[in-house]
């Protein structure tokens, strides 16, 4: 009779400080628009199918079937989809946890890497927490925070990664990134800071204080900051009227629009889209 054994070692810090916050899905073709943003957590994108760019910190990298795009908290990006082979991916959501691809060529704020070869694997894990997240079954949150650690774990063996660990106030940080997540998926529809309070259970004073501590703006000017920037985008790209900009992007009308507007930018809309025109024909022109 022979018996092997094999004791564990106790102590695993991935477990203790990184939290699987989110898991989404997403399909876009060239007619979907974003802005660029940050998130106080890391996300890691794994396109599935289709090709694009992504825009991070104002440089564009091509991406196609099988990237891993790594986005470490507080980088500035967003995707960028084609309208002949439409951009889909899985993305997770992971706070206290940063990754970095040990080459000279890549930013520790962010790295791409293909992984084809462990493709079924990657989607096998994905999928599965995808369909927990969904169902939310009992116990789900724990099945998906060991689905993420063993695909962190199985990533890192087939690459040269290095994880770096980042303790947060967890409670806080979640707060702040679900209020951001929140206004850029809402942003056009009437939003308060009463409404995302009652959103996370707190009051609207802890929120306001933690959301400026958090990213150095007042959730309400961040929400008038993303209104603006998708009204620069229809002012740029579109025909359509005040009013009708006014009213898509959440504005109770069109003159506190403009108002807003001009604050803002320093330049009433209607001589923001004259400029915009101009240079978009001289850019043709040269």
């Amino acid at each position: 009779m022979s018996n092997e054994r094999y004791d564990l070692v106790e102590g695993n810090a991935l477990r203790k400080t990184a939290k699987l916050l989110y898991v989404s899905t997403a399909k876009y073709g060239g007619d979907w628009h974003s802005i660029q943003h940050t998130h106080n957590c890391s996300e890691l994108f794994y396109v599935i199918e289709g090709n694009g760019q992504f825009l991070i910190e104002n440089q564009t990298y091509p991406v196609s079937m099988n990237d891993l795009v790594i986005v470490n908290p507080n980088v500035l990006h967003t995707e960028l989809s084609l309208n002949a082979s439409p951009l889909r991916y899985i993305v997770l959501g992971i706070e206290g946890l940063e990754l970095k691809a040990n080459t000279e060529n890549e930013s520790s704020n962010f790295c791409i890497i293909n992984f084809k070869n462990m493709r079924d694997s990657i989607l096998h894990y994905l999928h599965h927490m995808l369909q927990e997240m969904e169902s939310q079954s009992p116990g789900y949150e724990i099945i998906c925070q060991d689905l993420m650690e063993i695909l962190i774990v199985m990533l890192g063996r087939q690459t040269n990664f290095s994880t770096t660990l980042s303790p947060v106030n967890k409670k806080t940080n979640r707060l702040c990134s679900s209020t951001k997540r929140y206004i850029d998926n809402h942003y056009k529809e009437n939003v308060s800071l009463e409404i995302l309070a009652d959103q996370n259970h707190v009051s609207k004073y802890y929120l306001a204080h933690a959301f400026t501590e958090a990213f150095g703006i007042s959730p309400i000017n961040y929400l008038i900051s993303r209104r603006i920037q998708e009204a620069e985008h229809l002012l740029t790209n579109t025909d359509y009227s005040l009013a009708l900009i006014s009213a898509t992007i959440g504005f109770s009308s069109s003159s506190y629009f403009a108002q807003i507007f001009k604050k803002q930018k320093g330049i009433s809309p209607r001589e923001f889209r004259k400029e915009s025109r101009r240079i978009q024909g001289t850019l043709l022109q040269s």
